[in-house]
């Protein structure tokens, strides 16, 4: 990994300091339970027209991204970051929860299309061996934003058992606004430059609206995608009863930072130890993700089997909780050990099946533009699985109920997910594809791609602006 500024590590190091700042200040909040408030309902709505948006933008996300961009897209959408954490504090002074409701309408424009860029970046732009590596930093830094977000609140309400206070929305807001700012350093896929001399994609930007609607449109009948429904719509459902009905329910404010401290700084330990396993080279990727998808799937589990044991003792949560002894306090370690504990282990699994998700979307193609239409349905799956766990918070269904809806989901979601990682082989099957059309059409790909037809390397490109100049497409 050679960090120069159109080198994928570099691209993958900026956008991942953009997520630190937006998204991480975002899962900081929500991680809270109610976004920081005592009353989680206005929260709840909010994030139920969040990813109800979410769902349709990470959907066209692709095309967007595609046609417009990962710069200014990118950019604009960390800004709808900002205009959500700053609608808590009008929420705070006046009462009146419909402008943050709508706000969370907004942010799930801005985050489906970030997200969308975010994937194509972190999945397509390192190459095959690097992969499972450049999907850890991402994650480690990314967590770092919820980590440092967890601090303050912890520490600016250490003595404060209410709502978190404008002066901690105001600072998230700031944060936000630097995301924003961080993003117009990001350069276009067809200009970074792996270390082995290959081009995250060979297709110029811009693309055409209407062929990338098209090509949107034929993702619901994409073989793979559809196999992996299930994982999508599962792989953020679990946050809105971890949130909410769990660190929410029968924890203190205080407590609720620290446990979120715990909670995004196990995903770093998780992310970085998983990495190591995807991208243990002595072994295939096909091995590699079968080993990754056993570990993931006992041990989630096991955690939620221990939340049953736990969820036993309560059914409603905040400050009328029927939890034996009321609200835990983290300086009651007789009490608070083990229920924090769990949710630092539910932070572990949560951190596997991500990275997993992503490493199996990675293994499918490395062609940027293809990527992000793969990650923007995802991304709108998942959203609309989130949609659906925050309304169901909002309505007030049995924290029981919840809870083995939850387990139920991810039960389902791990056969096809198994069945995917068995399909992997050591290379992308659009990469065979494109070997075997170079190889079949040697004097065009020469001619119109600039490429060295030798051998010993017949996929080195010419310069990227030579690229953007000649370049159309090919697949």
């Amino acid at each position: 990994m050679t960090l120069r500024y159109h080198s994928p590590l570099a691209q993958v190091l900026l956008i991942s300091a953009v997520c630190f700042l937006c998204p991480g200040m975002f899962n900081a909040l929500n991680g809270l339970g109610g976004a920081g408030q005592l009353d989680p309902h206005t929260a709840n709505n909010a994030n139920s027209a969040l990813y109800a948006t979410f769902c349709i933008f990470s959907i066209a996300g692709g095309g967007i991204v595609n046609v417009c961009g990962v710069r200014f897209t990118t950019a604009l959408a960390c800004l709808t970051y900002a205009v959500y954490t700053g609608s808590y504090v009008h929420y705070n002074n006046t009462g009146d929860g419909v402008p943050t409701i709508i706000a969370g309408a907004v942010l799930g424009v801005g985050a489906g299309i970030l997200w969308t860029a975010q994937g194509v970046i972190m999945v397509s732009y390192p190459s095959e061996k690097e992969k499972g590596r450049f999907i850890s930093i991402f994650w480690i830094i990314f967590n770092l934003g919820g980590l440092f977000g967890g601090i303050l609140p912890f520490a600016i309400n250490y003595y404060s058992a209410g709502s978190l206070t404008n002066s901690v929305y105001v600072l998230f807001v700031i944060l936000e606004c630097a995301g924003a700012a961080t993003a117009l350093f990001l350069v276009p896929p067809v200009c970074v430059v792996r270390d082995d001399g290959s081009h995250a994609t060979i297709v110029q930007s811009p693309r055409s609206a209407r062929r990338e609607s098209l090509e949107v449109l034929r993702l619901f009948g994409n073989k793979w995608m559809l196999l992996l429904l299930p994982m999508s719509f599962t792989s953020n459902f679990f946050y809105g009863y971890q949130f909410s009905q769990y660190n929410g329910a029968i924890f203190t404010l205080r407590t609720r930072g620290f446990n979120n401290l715990l909670y995004w700084t196990s995903q770093i330990f998780g992310s970085y130890a998983l990495s190591l396993l995807l991208d243990f080279s002595r072994w295939s990727r096909r091995k590699r993700g079968i080993y990754a998808m056993v570990i993931m799937s006992v041990s989630f589990n096991i955690v939620w089997a221990c939340t049953l044991v736990l969820q036993l003792r309560y059914t409603k949560g905040t400050e009328n909780t029927d939890y034996p002894g009321g609200l835990i306090d983290f300086l009651e370690s007789s009490r608070a050990a083990g229920p924090i504990s769990l949710y630092f282990f539910m932070g572990l699994v949560d951190a596997w099946y991500q990275n997993i998700a992503y490493w199996i979307i990675g293994t499918l193609t490395n062609d940027a533009h293809i990527t992000a239409r793969y990650i923007g349905f995802y991304k709108g799956v998942q959203s609309l699985g989130a949609s659906v766990s925050w309304q169901i918070g909002a309505r007030e269904i049995p924290y029981m109920n919840q809870l083995v809806g939850n387990w139920a989901l991810l039960v389902v979601s791990l056969p096809t997910m198994a069945y995917t990682i068995m399909q992997v082989e050591d290379r992308a099957l659009d990469d065979r594809l494109l070997c075997s059309f170079v190889r079949d059409n040697e004097s065009m790909v020469a001619g119109a791609y600039g490429w060295d037809l030798s051998p010993r390397q017949f996929t080195k490109p010419r310069s990227p602006k030579y690229l953007a100049r000649h370049v159309d497409s090919i697949v």
